[in-house]
């Protein structure tokens, strides 16, 4: 009966890892023993050099998930591939529980048909809008509207503070304390 198990794996190598998992399977014999090599990933909205782009991000860095019948030959296969470091559970792993795995798939659904936005905007961060009719100016957030990809900027436009709307994060930068001195 397949299982889910949870795999350390070298950190940053979980698609080489799961990759290497996969290619071997048939070539071993035991296609039949593992069914599914899992790396949960989510994409993520984040700024970059004052542009927005989509990269994806391990939820759990340095682990996969593998739907395996956990016999000798199917442990020790996964165990001596490159990059597979243990078995959550070390010598007898423990398979997840069914309700675990229900929530994780779930989770991993949710996040698979979505882009989440990261970004680093607080209410009080002080930016400079970098894009549009208040290029230039410098004020700080007031509103951060985190599924809209939007937040809201006070200047002081001729000595009168003016709220600025709707921005989008990809419209201004935030000013980091080393560069507001100079």
């Amino acid at each position: 009966m397949h299982k889910w198990y949870v795999v350390q794996v070298v950190p940053t190598h979980e698609k080489k890892v799961k990759r290497s998992i996969e290619e071997q399977l048939e070539l071993k014999g035991i296609g039949d023993l593992i069914e599914q090599v899992l790396l949960p990933i989510e994409n993520v909205s984040e700024m970059k050099r004052g542009k927005q782009i989509v990269v994806e991000k391990r939820l759990w860095p340095g682990y996969l998930l593998v739907k395996m019948e956990l016999t000798d030959d199917s442990w020790l296969y996964v165990k001596q591939t490159a990059g597979v470091l243990e078995f959550l559970g070390g010598a007898a792993p423990t398979p997840l529980s069914d309700r675990e795995v229900d929530e994780i798939l779930r989770d991993l659904a949710d996040k698979k048909e979505k882009v989440t936005q990261k970004h680093k905007f607080a209410v009080g961060d002080h930016v400079k809008i970098i894009e549009g009719v208040f290029v230039n100016f410098v004020g700080t957030v007031t509103e951060v509207f985190h599924d809209k990809g939007r937040l809201s900027v006070l200047v002081s436009i001729f000595g009168r503070d003016t709220r600025v709307d709707d921005l989008e994060f990809t419209q201004v930068e935030e000013i980091t304390e080393e560069a507001g001195a100079v």
